[in-house]
């Protein structure tokens, strides 16, 4: 069985994570479901090539792949590096004052002569080899580094003004690893826009972005559930794009990979909610209210076995290493997968946007947003819309489409129709069919031009006279005035004579009992 290709869109997001976020080999492919070997291979290719984050950022999947390819294979060492005693680090590690550079010198030292690691690669090595160790020690914790979030138990209930429970809101919880800084609020339910709000609320209630999001594993950011190669949703993937950080969703059933998170939902249900069980509640903004008081009491409330509050650590520890928020807060989108129409059209809820008409037949996304639709493919934004709820319109952007098309998209029925009486009361009338006979003018237009082209080839007085026999047989039709045009019976005396009273039959195809006579 042929094994399974890593796209360039996830060799683009592993690029991203070690770059601007610094993060080791194991938590990109924690994150991502990329093997080891597949990161150090393409980071090799990308700097062979030269590349770095400000000139791989704006390129398209393609264009990626083309510079990877064709940029200089990785290169390899003439022989192999001297591998370091990761066992005597970690115990030499325990001891007062000793640090990692201090043994990465000793190392070098007691090896000379030989290729030795350098000391970002010595650091990478003990790093690794220290994730092997069992899964049951004491996790630490670094400053700045991961946001633990998941939501509460229990809920409260929203009552409406006459009593009644309107709904039972949902109680989202963020715990920042280090300083143990908690964040909640309330949430009308668990779904997607819930989760994402909350974590963006989180994060600005915290003043910055941490290198990791550690949620739970919730069908809502998670398309595919894997215990070892979790799979992000789109709008998911989306937004930690946005916010230039990572998710590492916990295992399972493995409630220790969010441990912080754990006791931070219970010291939420112990400290807030349990104080607000007797009060009533009439809408999500005065529980957030009520709640965002008592968190700050929580963060300010001394620890019990150590020194400060939670409110001092942060300021300490986690705040100085939190990246700055974006300059724009992410705007929750939903992605559709789409074909682009030979109309050079996709379909988004029932309304048309125009796509660039090299694109047809193509397969694209379309990014919706409450108040826009982009239009992407292999990665990079082609089309911008802005979204509209009227079914069955279109939106068109001229360049978007054919030379030819262009040249139709000026043309309005007014002009049509005009046009057609320059010929006669017979063209004028099925001009006036072929526009109103359509679920959308537009798609009359090409008909209509077609017809009145006609007068090139046999003159107005011929397309009239043929007209006129097409409204008398009931075949008000561009291919009928055609084919009357073609075979000359348009010369012929017309089945009846005097005034013509045509009226629309109930389809175009049905010629009528006259054309029978």
């Amino acid at each position: 069985m042929p094994a399974h290709r890593t796209t360039m869109r996830k060799i683009k997001d592993v690029l991203r994570l070690k770059w601007t976020c610094n993060l080791s080999h194991r938590q990109v492919s924690g994150a991502l479901g990329v093997g080891l070997g597949t990161i150090t291979q393409y980071l090799q290719l990308a700097a062979s090539a030269g590349l770095d984050w400000a000139k791989i950022e704006p390129l398209s999947e393609a264009e990626l792949e083309q510079l990877l390819v064709n940029g200089a294979a990785p290169t390899t060492a003439a022989g192999k590096r001297i591998e370091p005693d990761c066992a005597w680090i970690h115990r030499e590690l325990r001891r007062k004052g000793v640090t990692l550079q201090l043994l990465w010198e000793e190392y070098v030292a007691a090896n000379p002569g030989q290729r030795t690691l350098r000391y970002t690669q010595f650091c990478q090595r003990y790093k690794d080899w220290a994730q092997t160790l069992k899964r049951s020690m004491p996790q630490q914790h670094y400053a700045g580094e991961k946001l633990f979030a998941d939501y509460a138990g229990q809920t409260v209930p929203i009552l409406d003004r006459t009593g009644g429970i309107a709904f039972k809101a949902h109680i989202f919880v963020a715990v920042l690893g280090a300083s143990n800084y908690t964040y909640a609020c309330a949430t009308r339910s668990e779904a997607t826009p819930d989760w994402i709000g909350g974590l963006i609320d989180a994060m600005e209630f915290y003043g910055g972005v941490p290198r990791l999001l550690v949620p739970d594993n919730p069908k809502a950011l998670i398309s595919n559930a894997d215990r070892y190669e979790p799979t992000l949703g789109l709008t998911t993937q989306d937004f930690v794009s946005h916010y230039d950080t990572a998710m590492l969703p916990a295992r399972p059933r493995k409630p220790k990979d969010k441990a912080k998170v754990e006791v931070g939902v219970q010291i939420v249900e112990r400290w807030i909610l349990a104080r607000l069980r007797n009060h009533r509640f009439y809408s999500l903004a005065e529980l957030n209210k009520a709640i965002a008081g008592l968190i700050n009491d929580l963060n300010t409330r001394p620890f019990k076995k150590l020194e400060g509050t939670r409110r001092e650590w942060f300021e300490r520890l986690d705040k100085p290493a939190l990246r700055p928020l974006p300059t724009r807060r992410y705007e929750i989108a939903t992605f559709q997968k789409c074909r682009v129409n030979i109309d050079s059209h996709i379909e988004v809820d029932g309304h048309y946007y125009s796509a660039p008409h090299s694109l047809v037949r193509q397969e694209v996304h379309a990014r919706v947003t409450r108040y826009g639709v982009e239009v992407l493919h292999g990665g990079k934004r082609v089309a911008t819309h802005a979204r509209s709820r009227l079914k069955g319109k279109y939106t068109t952007v001229a360049e978007h489409m054919p030379a030819a098309y262009r040249a139709h998209l000026e043309w309005t029925p007014s002009r049509l129709l005009n046009w057609g009486a320059s010929i006669g009361v017979s063209a004028e009338a099925i001009v006036r069919h072929l526009l109103t006979n359509r679920p959308h003018p537009e798609m009359g237009y090409r008909a209509c031009l077609g017809l009145l082209s006609l007068s090139r080839k046999y003159g107005k007085e011929r397309l009239e006279a043929a007209c006129q026999r097409a409204l008398v047989i009931g075949a008000p039709t561009q291919r009928s005035v055609r084919t009357i045009l073609q075979t000359g019976s348009d010369k012929q005396p017309l089945p009846q004579s005097g005034a013509i009273e045509w009226q629309s039959p109930l389809h175009e195809n049905v010629r009528g009992p006259k054309y029978y006579h």
